[in-house]
């Protein structure tokens, strides 16, 4: 039977109302630096890791000098660490099963010219006047001329031990405040 009684009932609890939280300036800058932060950093490596691809691609493809200084691994990899300053760089890989080649050529002050040959383990006083040790095919295949009756060369030839490059360098002297560089690094596996 139902309860009919008039008399007042106690007094039933009151429902709380949601929770609201207090800090919602906190709350949103929480979920921004474990959200927002992580999702934008990872779009970012995305188009970053699209773009190195596009360049490493290009330099792939490439049939001859491109002019730009050749990526710091490269630079390891081969033994030509090209000077800071150095103007009208220019450099070409060509990739072979047990043999890849990379021509570079610069242009740096004579100051800079000692400390590149000092960097790659040689001197000045090591280099052949009068003489191109490149030879003629390794020079046609990026379009260098050594033939200007004109010019002053020297040259220098660095045989190197076991997995280090062997590097053949050619050095115009013609302009003595500005020499340009021709190296030819070839490392075989």
């Amino acid at each position: 039977m139902p309860h009919t009684d008039d008399s007042p009932r106690p007094s039933e609890p009151r429902e709380r109302p949601p929770h609201r939280p207090r800090h919602r300036l906190a709350v949103l800058v929480i979920v921004v630096l474990l959200i927002a932060l992580p999702a934008g950093y990872l779009v970012q490596s995305a188009f970053k890791s699209r773009a190195s691809g596009k360049d490493k691609e290009r330099a792939a493809a490439a049939t001859s000098l491109t002019y730009a200084r050749p990526p710091k691994v490269s630079q390891r990899i081969y033994s030509v660490p090209v000077p800071v300053s150095s103007t009208r760089v220019a450099f070409y890989e060509a990739n072979a099963w047990q043999k890849s080649t990379m021509w570079v050529q610069f242009r740096t002050s004579p100051k800079r010219l000692t400390e590149f040959l000092e960097d790659i383990g040689s001197s000045r006083g090591e280099m052949t006047g009068g003489e191109v040790a490149i030879s003629g095919r390794k020079a046609r295949v990026v379009g260098w001329r050594f033939d200007e009756p004109s010019s002053h060369y020297r040259s220098l030839r660095l045989d190197q031990p076991g997995s280090e490059p062997d590097l053949v360098i050619t050095v115009d002297t013609t302009y003595q405040s500005r020499p340009r560089v021709y190296v030819v690094s070839t490392a075989e596996f």
